[in-house]
This record gives structure tokens, C-alpha cells and sequence, in this order.
């Protein structure tokens, strides 16, 4: 009996690939800066900077964009994507965005404001920057176990609860403008949340009378993990794993671009009427009218269909398979990872990968430099350049990891491109010794990893 676990899926129309030598490699970088999002993409190889927005879409989702329904209000691809919606999140209203961040801004905007802050089990980039633009304070709560990238636990994305329940009592209720747990956990590895751990944060939130919010990005990948890991859930499908899901909580930001296949595309799903008003008033002025909400007909027709594809569970299982078998070719070579791994990505463990360089000279970022110096692929820096902060004195305060994710496209590469990166990894990981770190140039306020200017040091 074949045991291979193929791809649920056959090719239908390809793009070339260009490719660049060691030193045309070099001088790349160095015209970007040393940034890789400054990179341009034809000078990319295999592109894992993200799994937003650079997913394949289907044939299905191809021909759906056909019958897109342009009209300014009450379109009926805006009805078909609503319905797609509700069915898995089950949720009263649906607001349509050009993309998570888009949600993510109205929700804080409303939400937040100074002396507000927001739990979470970990908050990625734009969630956190859209919160302190606000005015608000973002607060990780990540459970002990994941914050240890060598531990193998099975949801180590969970929030810490007992921090969480003191944090609320330290800061007072009223002060928490509301709880927002991202699944899968991005920031922390891609590690999947337990659905007890979410039902135990509702209630939390229920006895403090606060708002209890999903980030929904990859909300089928978690899904999965939850059948895979957790007592009961065995024979539910993926559908009845995320009715539950989403029954805990008050609502929910997704943006489409990750587990729903699309090239654009966001929502805002909430149960409190009063609540999405407020949203949809500030959509009118900043996104579009509540039935399009930034997006063409087109762009809600394919994320009505991606959200049916996603939870195909021989899909799921491709998916989930494909990444343990990276982590499998990595732990024979003794390289380091966030183990076990996660859903759409590799995070390799930089501070322990490259331990001599000082984290104030950004190992994640050399190490991601140095992948595509030998094998032209583009990744991203987890750690004290996305998330460092300053002290007063003007120093460095680290991020809790020094990670550097791949992010694996969905339905994008082949076997044969996995194996090269997994061999550009190993390349690298023998020749680490060689590699240095990085200073700062120029940074923006805000979000400064997607425009900073570096330099080598020394």
C-alpha cells in the first residue's frame, strides 16, 4: 500500500523562474539594503517571505471571478461571500476589507485608544502596529512552553491563562479593550491553539465582561492540528471543528490571503450589532460601501470558494504533511527549529543557529540574508527587528525569540522545490561560523522591518 502523501492537486498553468548566481546574489542585497522585502521579486528564486496573498488559487476560484458581480451596493458576490462566511464562522455580521490589516484598523480604531490594551497569545506585526497606533498597548501572554523553541508540545500557541486572568486584575477590566487570540499562532512559531484553551479564554473574558476576538488567518490549519491533537475531536470534520471555534468568541478578523486562497481580500465578522454599526460607518469612509468594502466582485467570489476549498481535510493533510517533513530533513542535521512544526511555515531558531552574533546585531536577519546569498530564497526575520523595542537609554530590548520563517505559499512549489530549500538550509547551517550581523541605517516609526535600511557590521 503506498504511504506517499501526494499533492491533492494537478498543475494547470506554470511560471518561470529566473535564476541568479552567488554573486549577482550579492550585489542584490546589497542594492536592497541587505532588507529582503526591499528585494525585488524577479531577483527571487523560491519566494517564502509570506504566505499572504501568494497562494495559488483554483480553477474554481478562477472561474467564480468570472461571474463577479461589479455593481457598486448589493452585489451578489458580496451575498454568496457573506453566506461563505457564516457558514464557517457562524457569525451575525459580515464586513468585507481589502485585507486583515484593513480589519484590523477599523476594530482598533474603535476599540482602542490611549490607556486601552489588548491580550494576546501573541500579536503579529500589523495587529501590534495597528493597536499602538491607536493609542492602545499590545500584551503577549504566550504560555511558557512556547516560548521554548526546542520544546515539543502540541498547542504551544495557547495564551497563558493564569496571566491572562492576572493581567485583567492588575490593569482592571475597563481597561482592556478586548482579547484577541491569533490562530495559528504566528508570531510564536505557527503553533496551533487548543480548543480548550479557547474555551477557557472565553469565559474568562465573559466573567470580566470583556470583548473576546479570533484572528482567523489560518483558522483551517489550527483546525486541523485540533483533530490531529485533541481528545473528542477525532471524528468531528473540519467544518464542525471551526463551528465550535468561532461559538467562543464575540467575533473575528481574517485576512483571505491566507486560508482562504486569495490574492486579496479580508473580513470583520461580529455578533454585536451596536458594535457593527460603529465598524461599518468607518469602513464607508475609509474602505468602500459595506457590500464591497475595497474589494471587486471578483476578489469575493474567489474568497467564497476558497473558503470551501480550505477545509478539504485531504488538502489539510497534504499541508500539515508537507511541513513535518521539512522539520524531519532538519533534525537529522542537528539544525535548530520551533519544534513540533507548525502549519504554514518553517521558523528556524536564529539565536541558536548563529549563538555568536549579539542579538543587538540581528541574527535573524543575517541568517535570512545568508539563505538567499546561497540559494536566492527570500524569508523573514521573526525577532528584534520586527518586534525590538528601546529603553530610555536608547538600547535594544530583544524580542522574546530570534526566528526566521519561511512561509510556504499554498498549492505554489513542488517536492522538488521543498528538498532545495531544506538543502540551502543545511548549506547554510555548515557554514555558519562565517556569518556576521547587521546594524540599522534608517527605520521607520513604525513597522520598521518592511522599509528599514541595514548595513553589515564591521
Amino acid at each position: 500500500m503506498a504511504t506517499t502523501i501526494i499533492e491533492p492537486f494537478r498543475i494547470k498553468s506554470v511560471e518561470p523562474l529566473r535564476f541568479t548566481t552567488g554573486e549577482q546574489r550579492l550585489r542584490i542585497l546589497a542594492q536592497a539594503f541587505y532588507n529582503p522585502f526591499l528585494i525585488r521579486a524577479d531577483d527571487v528564486l523560491i519566494d517564502l517571505l509570506t504566505d499572504s496573498g501568494t497562494s495559488a488559487m483554483s480553477s474554481r476560484q478562477w472561474a467564480a471571478m468570472m461571474e463577479g458581480d461589479e455593481s457598486y451596493a448589493g452585489s451578489r458576490s458580496f451575498y454568496r461571500f457573506e453566506a461563505a462566511v457564516k457558514k464557517i464562522t457562524g457569525m451575525k455580521n459580515i464586513i468585507p476589507t481589502h485585507q486583515g490589516r484593513a480589519s484590523e484598523k477599523i476594530l482598533f480604531t474603535i476599540t482602542g485608544g490611549k490607556g486601552k490594551c489588548f491580550l494576546s497569545n501573541t500579536l503579529f506585526d500589523t495587529t501590534r502596529a495597528n493597536i499602538e497606533f491607536s493609542g492602545a498597548e499590545g500584551i503577549d501572554l504566550l504560555t511558557e512552553e512556547g516560548r521554548q523553541p526546542a520544546t515539543v508540545a502540541p498547542f504551544k500557541g495557547n495564551i497563558d491563562l493564569a496571566a491572562m486572568e492576572a493581567t485583567i486584575r492588575e490593569r482592571g477590566a475597563g481597561q482592556i479593550a478586548m482579547c484577541i487570540i491569533t490562530i495559528t499562532n504566528n508570531s510564536g512559531g505557527g503553533q496551533p491553539v487548543s480548543m480548550e484553551n479557547i474555551r477557557a479564554a472565553g469565559r474568562i473574558c465573559k466573567k470580566y465582561g470583556i470583548l473576546f476576538f479570533i484572528d482567523a488567518c489560518r483558522f483551517a490549519e489550527n483546525c486541523y492540528f485540533i483533530k490531529q491533537r485533541e481528545e473528542g475531536y477525532a471524528s468531528k470534520s473540519i467544518q464542525e471543528i471551526a463551528g465550535e471555534l468561532f461559538s467562543y468568541v464575540d467575533g473575528c478578523t481574517m485576512s483571505a490571503k491566507k486560508d482562504a486562497f486569495a490574492n486579496i481580500g479580508g473580513f470583520l465578522a461580529l455578533n454585536d450589532d451596536e458594535l457593527t454599526q460603529a465598524c461599518r460607518n468607518l469602513l464607508v469612509i475609509t474602505e468602500g460601501f459595506p457590500t464591497y468594502g475595497g474589494l471587486a466582485g471578483r476578489d469575493l467570489e474567489a474568497i467564497a470558494v476558497g473558503l470551501e476549498e480550505i477545509i478539504d481535510e485531504h488538502y489539510l493533510k497534504y499541508r500539515i504533511r508537507s511541513m513535518e517533513y521539512i522539520g524531519e530533513k532538519l533534525a537529522a542535521e542537528g539544525i535548530p527549529f520551533v519544534k513540533p512544526m507548525g502549519g504554514h511555515a518553517v521558523y528556524l531558531d536564529a539565536r541558536a543557529f548563529l549563538p555568536q552574533i549579539p542579538l543587538q546585531q540581528y541574527p535573524g536577519l543575517a541568517l535570512s540574508n545568508a539563505l538567499y546569498i546561497e540559494g536566492g530564497i527570500r524569508s523573514v526575520e521573526i525577532g528584534s527587528l520586527m518586534f525590538g523595542k528601546y529603553a530610555a537609554d536608547g538600547s535594544l530590548i530583544p524580542a522574546q525569540m530570534e526566528l526566521v520563517r519561511l512561509a510556504i505559499p499554498r498549492r505554489v512549489y513542488t517536492q522538488s522545490h521543498i528538498d532545495y530549500v531544506t538543502e540551502i538550509i543545511i548549506d547554510v547551517f555548515k557554514k555558519r561560523k562565517e556569518l556576521g550581523g547587521y546594524e540599522i541605517v534608517y527605520e521607520a516609526p513604525l513597522l520598521r522591518h518592511f522599509t528599514a535600511k541595514m548595513k553589515p557590521v564591521g
